[in-house]
């Protein structure tokens, strides 16, 4: 595997972030303030605890959040419908697509 194919691994894909965060290192090799991680991991915790309110709206609501920056507001809006998920609501329009 070539420097830079290494490199891309390590910074992509949905759980770059996580094995960065639980090796305590940035990307760029420095070292993660431990204050910044505790902060982290104390939220994180809280988050774990929390009672789910169901598999299909966390993937709804991932689908939305994570799309929104991928895909244009009216294709998002047609995969969500082609899917059988509720369309965007104006808040998610709002937010994400800033109108």
């Amino acid at each position: 595997m070539s420097e830079n194919s290494q490199e891309n691994a390590q910074t992509t894909g949905a759980d770059a972030i996580d094995v960065a965060i639980a090796q305590g290192i940035d990307f760029d090799g420095t070292a993660i303030d431990p204050k910044k991680l505790d902060l982290y991991n104390s939220v994180m915790a809280l988050e774990a605890g929390r009672q789910r309110s169901g598999v299909t709206n966390t993937m709804r609501s991932r689908i939305v959040r994570i799309g929104a920056k991928h895909i244009p507001q009216d294709e998002l809006n047609q995969k969500l419908l082609d899917a059988g998920f509720a369309p965007l609501k104006e808040k998610d329009i709002a937010y994400y697509y800033n109108k």
